[in-house]
């Protein structure tokens, strides 16, 4: 047999539809009401952690179990009593950390805790009884229950539990401080306390939200910081703001900045490093990926955070609005090339009834592509606020090379108001977003760029699946992902298939990732915003899901956790 043909004919054996069949649906039973303050419904985004036959999980309002991996059945749960007064915007709780027989968690409430994974019963020698108040000690503390929260597991150095927060955004320019502390695994005292912005500025947020990545390889912990309070409006906040926007290397021992790389400067986009860092290797060398909203991927190298393939500073569009000083330049990657449109143009205007009225918007729009300030006339924010990358992060295929990312493709519109008409602004238009930004003299309208029908105006897909090439930051391939915008994470098996929810059809997806090519879909009990993780036991692997939906017409709300058997 010609050597040609057979390695097609291998190639069409690994890459055929994967079986898989369910094996168990754990209910967690929360209640699918938001807290009384208000806010966004709870969603169900746990990716859940595997420890010797048990997976735990954790949910929004508070809820920890302990399941038996191969059947799901429950061994324990408790419930940490989350205040059910919180006004919780991003309600959410994406996962928990095993390390030694404990589980440590944070709450939307803003509480570190530490439990018993044997018998769910919370540490008692760690902080006060089992958990610690992180509202207090920081250098702004918030001003109300839910503006600031934990979302995302803390991180394991050694001997240290490390965890950022999530902050509420827009609400006014003294947002609660950002900073990132690690405390002692046992006792829960603190060790070391990583501060994002100077010390003189009032400005708060600049938070590590997204999951933080310890590597004990190299000895550093890397944090992806979001960006300074207020969003959209910087001119009280001057200069680039630090370590706002940046992938962050840390001595995980002391807490020390060993290096860091700014993806946005002075961002008035609310361009977060929402997307979780990616350890990888480049040509045998350590090597870290981060994305960023802006629909950039800057490929480091994981010891200095010098870029691999080079980044270019461009001249960007400037801010036309009093006391604005946006920055005269912005960090292009020169490869990989960017993984979303950068500018929409009347070409990018999907062809409907609604075609006008989508290009008369856009006409009455500053829209100069990519980092186009926000403006009191309307700018078109391409991409939009969530993204480009968002925090479903990305994930490395090793045996192939391919560094995969979920990525959206959804302007939007800011429009920035004079204080003295905000209320008459929110009166008028009660569909937007629009929020004070206290202690500027701009408050903000946001909103997607949609027709009259709720449609968005650009063009499909509006999420996409992208693979990159590591070692030559080449874009493998770009399929879309579902008809909308996407959440949710992928996860790589043991035989190098992709597995990936995120977008809003009720289904687990499986790719080819050296091509892109969809291998197969299961049905779900409704749409997965969450990542999924697999596990060995006994021989036979298993791909566990949350199916929580994503808060939408057309993808229920719900409270399951799925499992299923690769055979």
């Amino acid at each position: 047999m010609p050597l040609l043909l057979l390695l097609l004919m291998i190639d069409v054996l690994w890459a055929q539809t994967p079986k898989l069949k369910q094996a168990w649906i754990y209910d967690t039973h929360d209640s699918l009401e938001n807290a009384s303050g208000g806010g966004s419904p709870p969603a169900l985004e746990v990716t859940p952690v595997y420890a010797k036959g048990r997976l735990f999980i954790s949910t929004p309002w508070g809820t920890i179990a302990a399941l038996e991996s191969t059947t799901g059945k429950e061994l324990w749960r408790i419930n940490l009593n989350i205040n059910p007064k919180g006004n919780y915007g991003d309600f959410v709780s994406r996962g928990l950390t095993f390390h030694r027989e404990k589980l440590y968690t944070g709450t939307v409430d803003g509480r570190l805790v530490c439990i018993e994974s044997k018998t769910g019963k919370l540490c008692s020698g760690f902080g006060n009884k089992g958990e610690i108040d992180l509202t207090k000690g920081l250098r702004r503390a918030p001003q109300y229950v839910g503006e600031y929260e934990i979302t995302s597991p803390p991180a394991i150095f050694r001997d240290l539990v490390i965890t950022g927060s999530a902050i509420a955004d827009n609400s006014r320019f003294d947002m609660a401080s950002g900073e990132v502390r690690a405390f002692d695994i046992y006792t829960g005292a603190l060790r070391w306390t990583f501060h994002p912005l100077d010390e003189n500025t009032q400005a708060g947020g600049a938070n590590t939200w997204s999951r933080i990545v310890a590597d004990e390889s190299t000895g550093l912990v890397f944090l992806p910081v979001g960006s300074a309070s207020p969003d959209y409006y910087g001119g009280k906040r001057p200069g680039d703001n630090r370590h706002a926007n940046s992938l962050v290397a840390l001595d995980g021992k002391t807490g020390k900045v060993v290096w860091s790389f700014q993806t946005v400067h002075h961002d008035i986009w609310d361009y977060d490093v929402a997307s979780p860092p990616e350890l990888y290797e480049h040509k045998g060398r350590k090597a870290i990926a981060i994305g960023s909203k802006t629909g950039h991927l800057f490929l480091l190298n994981r010891l200095t955070g010098k870029p691999i393939f080079g980044v270019e500073e461009r001249k960007v569009p400037q801010s036309d609005v009093a006391g604005e000083s946006s920055s005269p330049t912005q960090p292009f990657p020169l490869k990989p090339a960017a993984l979303v449109r950068h500018h929409i143009k009347e070409s990018d205007i999907v062809t409907t009834e609604d075609r006008q009225s989508c290009i008369e918007t856009l006409k009455n729009l500053r829209n100069e592509g990519i980092f186009t300030p926000p403006s009191e006339r309307g700018t078109l924010v391409v991409p939009g606020n969530i993204g480009g990358m968002h925090w479903g992060g990305l994930t490395w295929a090793k045996r192939d090379g391919i560094l995969i990312a979920p990525v959206n493709d959804l302007p939007a519109i800011i429009t920035l108001i004079p204080k003295s008409n905000f209320r008459e602004e929110r009166s008028k238009h009660p569909d937007r977003e629009t929020t004070e930004q206290k202690g500027t003299d701009f408050a903000m309208s946001r909103r997607f760029f949609t027709s009259p029908n709720g449609k968005p105006c650009a063009a499909t897909p509006w999420g996409s699946l992208v693979g990159i090439k590591a070692d030559t930051g080449d874009i493998a391939w770009k399929v879309p992902l579902g008809e909308w915008p996407n959440l949710g994470g992928p996860a790589i098996s043991s035989k190098g298939l992709l597995f990936i929810g995120a977008e809003f059809s009720p289904f687990l997806r499986a790719f080819d990732p050296r091509t892109g090519r969809q291998l197969g879909q299961w049905q779900l009990p409704t749409s997965a915003r969450a990542t999924p993780m697999t596990f060995v036991e006994e021989g036979k692997e298993y791909i566990v899901i949350a199916a929580g939906g994503h808060r939408a017409p057309m993808s229920k709300l719900d409270t399951k956790i799925v499992a299923f058997r690769i055979e």
